[in-house]
């Protein structure tokens, strides 16, 4: 069976993973509980219009550092998306949803 290519949103996906990581690894979020994030994995809805964005941690922390960690990215959610509409150079700029 011939392998089909890959949709579409799943190259937006790994581009936005991709460009996500390089702000977080680079420090470009602010909020001390967004250091040492590591963007997992991102899952684009079919129309491009949501990221499901799956971030971890290096180091092991608690439920209590998973939320504050998510709840930081939430808050940096405008800024990430600005420098992705930047970097990407998409007509819309999806909606980030960060989970654990």
């Amino acid at each position: 069976m011939a392998q089909k290519g890959f949709r579409r949103a799943d190259r937006v996906a790994e581009r936005i993973r991709s460009e996500l990581m390089d702000l977080l690894l680079r420090g470009s979020v602010r909020d001390p509980a967004a250091k040492d994030v590591v963007v997992s994995a991102v899952r684009m809805t079919d129309d491009l219009s949501i990221a499901r964005v799956y971030v971890r941690v290096l180091e092991e922390i608690g439920a209590d550092g998973q939320e504050a960690v998510v709840e930081a990215l939430r808050r940096a959610t405008g800024f990430l998306r600005r420098e992705l509409g930047h970097r990407l150079q998409l007509r819309h700029v999806p909606s980030l949803e960060f989970y654990w």
